[in-house]
């Protein structure tokens, strides 16, 4: 601030996370646009949360405070789906944990209360998008108000949040109070019940959602399907003599506005005070990785993305995509390889169909799962095209595609030219697709395609790989523990990894962090969309056991996977026999053909 001659700041951007100067980073965005639009930004990163002396080290700012934990929640950054602490924080300097608080948008909010009294705080990021309502918290394994009652924040920006943080700067800039950016696209903010607005939809209330698992299945469909840019309401949520609103979701910003903000003068890396440190380990992933969209319609249940970015895809222009990998070979440890050049999804270009354009996204339905939609385009033609253009850069060795691929969106396109030059040009060994699951029943609970479809696209891809005299494998992510996911479903996944003869090296189980459908299913034990009962693995133990046997093969897990296979009446798969899941002797008293028709788990499937 001496150096740049400022008396004062602005802003005050307070965050959960180290700085990184990169667009990959939310926080890094959000304070370059402000910068740019004139506004003067003092960043206060892992503040000491244990007194106030951190946050009046810029003083008291001019406008007011913007808040944010960092790109990934606080709890998922410091607990595992277990429970259990993580070791490593990979958004603080040397990957050290305690940098900050659990839940920390709210604990910040309290202190710069307690300090500056009613000054004006704006708060966003994932952590407060997926909380703009009532929630289930999974960590206290109850119902938290929405994060706006919680933390005392005047104002939710949810979403990607350009539009709208300039257009709070701006009116506050001007006079103008909180009050005054009610009508704002993209937020969401808390009034007297008097001062309800007329429009939009209400759900049912905070203290309705706490009693009623029922009423909470349906306020969590009411969300989800509120938040198209083109055909969403506001929504309402009484808390109390309270009402939470949130307004209709932003436009996304258009290619050449995408374009602008990723064009801005960021310096690409860590702050250097962190380099005694080590630096900030999530550098590494992205340092030298290019962002080309926004949004996914792949609208999987489990997922955050359709409820914080949305579904409708925007791009960046083949011109700036150009410009931002010659800026790449100019880093000095550029070594000549494109980590990624992707986003939510890589190969989703844009919208799933020309309806949406105007009608928006189709409410209560997916463009891909259980079968892709008749409407659906699929066309590599553009993306393709870019890919070729990087390849051919001067210094630009390799470029890589390491986000998420929808396999099922591909083998839609009538040509196959992306898929051949993806296999022979942009994997790096392996190429990471996420099937999840092999049970239907269990896919069509996560909006997920069937596992035949990964099944043509692995065979395609392995033939494919081998026209290209390349050894390149397929690394499929799975999950255990969905709700709908019966420890005979998880059996049945154990099998199709040994048929598949898979390895993995890691597994993950269902983690159900706050705003998703999939996360209502695991409180409630309802599908919001059909209100029909659910089974959900919610013991530790149960947990343990869906997750070991998908790693039945390893010897740690072999008494797990035994009591599995026992409560799954599998005992069949116990014993010597090359297709036994492990070799131990039979405690059933002989194989049995097929799985019992009793027990808990067949009970839930014809109840289902």
């Amino acid at each position: 601030m001496t150096e740049r001659g400022w008396d004062g700041v602005d802003f005050v951007y307070v965050c959960g996370d180290a700085y990184v100067d990169h667009p990959a980073f939310g926080a890094a965005i959000i304070t370059r646009v402000l910068e740019n639009a004139g506004y003067r930004v003092g960043f206060l990163a892992q503040p000491d949360w244990r007194s106030v002396k951190d946050f009046t080290r810029f003083g008291r700012p001019k406008l007011g405070f913007f808040v944010s934990s960092g790109n990934i929640d606080s709890m998922v950054a410091h607990y595992t789906a277990a429970k259990r602490k993580r070791s490593e924080d990979a958004y603080s300097p040397g990957g050290k944990m305690g940098r900050r608080p659990d839940r920390a948008v709210e604990v910040y909010c309290r202190l710069i209360r307690q300090v500056y009294g009613d000054i004006p705080i704006v708060i966003g990021g994932l952590e407060a998008s997926l909380r703009r309502f009532a929630h289930y918290d999974y960590w206290d394994d109850s119902v938290h108000p929405s994060i706006l009652i919680s933390s005392g924040a005047d104002i939710l920006s949810f979403g990607m949040g350009e539009k709208q943080t300039l257009a709070i700067a701006d009116c506050l800039a001007n006079g103008g109070s909180v009050r005054d950016l009610r009508d704002l696209k993209g937020i969401c903010y808390v009034c007297d019940t008097r001062e309800t607005p007329y429009t939009g939809v209400e759900c049912p209330s905070f203290e309705n959602v706490c009693v009623n698992k029922k009423e909470y299945a349906v306020a969590a469909r009411i969300q989800q399907d509120e938040q198209d840019h083109i055909r969403g309401r506001a929504i309402k949520q009484k808390h109390g003599k309270k009402m939470v609103v949130q307004n209709a979701p932003m436009e996304p910003l258009t290619t050449d506005e995408l374009d602008h903000v990723y064009e801005l003068p960021y310096m690409r890396t860590y702050h250097p005070s962190y380099e005694k440190e080590g630096g900030v380990p999530a550098i590494k992933e992205v340092q030298f990785s290019i962002t080309h969209n926004r949004g996914c319609f792949g609208g999987c249940n489990f997922c955050s993305i359709a409820f914080h970015q949305g579904r409708f895809i925007t791009s960046r222009s083949k011109e700036s995509l150009i410009k931002e990998a010659v800026l790449l070979t100019k880093q000095p440890d550029f070594k000549g390889y494109i980590h990624d050049v992707g986003g939510p999804t890589a190969n989703f270009r844009f919208p799933s169909c020309e309806k949406q354009l105007q009608a928006g996204l189709c409410k209560g339905k997916k463009c891909l799962a259980p079968e892709p939609c008749p409407n659906l385009t699929a066309d590599h033609t553009e993306f393709l095209d870019i890919l070729r253009s990087l390849r051919q850069l001067d210094g630009v060795k390799k470029v890589f595609i390491r986000s998420g691929i929808r396999y099922d969106y591909m083998l839609q396109d009538k040509s196959d030219a992306f898929f051949r030059e993806l296999v022979q040009h942009h994997i790096s060994g392996q190429l990471k697709v996420a099937p999840e699951h092999c049970s239907a029943a269990v896919l069509d609970k996560m909006g997920k395609p069937r596992i035949e479809a990964y099944l043509r696209f692995s065979k395609q891809y392995f033939n494919l790989t081998k026209k290209a005299g390349k050894e390149q494998y397929v690394v499929p992510y799975l999950m255990s523990s969905h709700p709908g996911a019966t420890l005979s479903d998880a059996v049945e996944l154990a099998l199709f990894i040994k048929k598949q003869r898979l390895h993995p090296e890691q597994v993950q189980d269902f983690y159900p962090t706050p705003g998703t459908i999939s996360t209502a299913m695991f409180y409630t034990g309802l599908d919001p969309y059909t209100m029909e009962p659910v089974y959900t693995a919610r013991s530790p133990r149960e947990k343990a056991m869906q997750r070991a046997l998908m790693q039945y093969y390893l010897p740690a897990n072999k008494a797990l996977v035994a009591e599995a296979l026992r409560l799954a009446h599998r005992t069949d798969l116990i014993g010597p026999s090359p297709d036994c899941l492990i070799n131990l002797p039979n405690p059933g008293g002989g194989a049995k053909k097929k799985p019992s028709t009793k027990g808990k788990d067949h009970a839930h499937r014809q109840k289902r």
